[in-house]
């Protein structure tokens, strides 16, 4: 999960993306579809329909690696200072919590004779923490290496799925959220993970609701979202005073200001002074 505190350094385009959007159907390989009432949309639909989950990307993509072609960072790997280890892949797998390392030992149980293999010792002496101990100055090159191969670009995906998207779909589903919602609460997972203490989704989530009812229970889609977005910065915060917000407050709370609870493209946001744009 990848936490940038400071502006990233590429400048990136304002981009023009494609974006074919169609109905939502029923998918036993993923989270729950339910009726969901969301702004002018009352239909059964979730984030996991394949443009809707391709634009999901995109817009992560802007904030974990500064580009809309999430496909281009499979292999991607950096400590870039938050405490964290290195950050790598296509939403921020870390060194220093667990996720990075699980990855790669599901990887490597179906593909023994792998360049990361031999880093696992490392991996996992290091697991917790912010040392470099054991994988440098080869553990970047392995990475880069391996994320050439096929397989372990699906084995990101496999793990960006179970970890973080379909956990996501079915705690918003749950709470009653359509897909702005869906997907404010699979933003939150990349970057605080799961879990209940204050910093993490749970935790952000309990807090929103001691200020708002979800649709769930009754409440309106649009003041519950701006209490999670609210709770959620003040959970950045206070965790690492001075970080950068603005997948928060240029992204998500600009789609929620303009209305936008279905996320219908076009859309346009900045994260860390960068403009995006998805056209239709």
């Amino acid at each position: 999960m990848k936490r940038p505190g400071v502006l990233l350094l590429a400048v990136a385009p304002l981009l023009a993306v494609t974006a074919c959007l169609s109905v939502a159907s029923d998918d036993s390989r993923g989270p729950d579809v339910r009726r969901v009432r969301s702004g002018s949309l009352d239909a059964e639909v979730t984030l996991a329909d394949p443009a809707k989950k391709e634009l999901a990307q995109q817009i992560v993509a802007s904030a974990e690696n500064g580009t809309l072609d999430w496909r281009s960072a499979y292999g991607y790997v950096e400590d870039i200072g938050d405490g964290q280890g290195y950050t790598a892949g296509i939403i921020g797998f870390c060194t220093g919590t667990h996720d990075l390392l699980t990855l790669v030992e599901d990887y490597t149980k179906k593909h023994p004779e792998n360049a990361l293999a031999p880093y696992l010792p490392a991996l996992r002496e290091v697991d917790g923490t912010d040392s470099h101990e054991g994988l440098d100055p080869g553990f970047p090159a392995a990475w880069k290496q391996e994320s050439k191969v096929a397989a372990f670009r699906d084995a990101q995906d496999e793990k960006r799925d179970s970890g973080y998207f379909a956990p996501a779909l079915r705690l918003a589903v749950r709470d009653g959220l359509g897909l702005l919602g869906q997907f404010v609460y699979y933003d939150a997972m990349v970057y605080h993970g799961p879990g209940n203490d204050p910093f993490s989704v749970g935790g952000i989530r309990a807090s929103a609701l001691r200020e708002a009812d979800s649709p769930a229970e009754g409440g309106d889609e649009k003041t519950y979202l701006s209490a999670f977005l609210d709770a959620r910065r003040t959970a950045m915060l206070t965790k690492r005073p001075g970080v950068n917000t603005s997948r928060v407050d240029t992204a998500q709370r600009r789609f929620l200001d303009e209305g936008n609870l279905d996320l219908r493209t076009p859309l346009e946001w900045k994260v860390y002074g960068d403009a995006y744009k998805v056209s239709r």
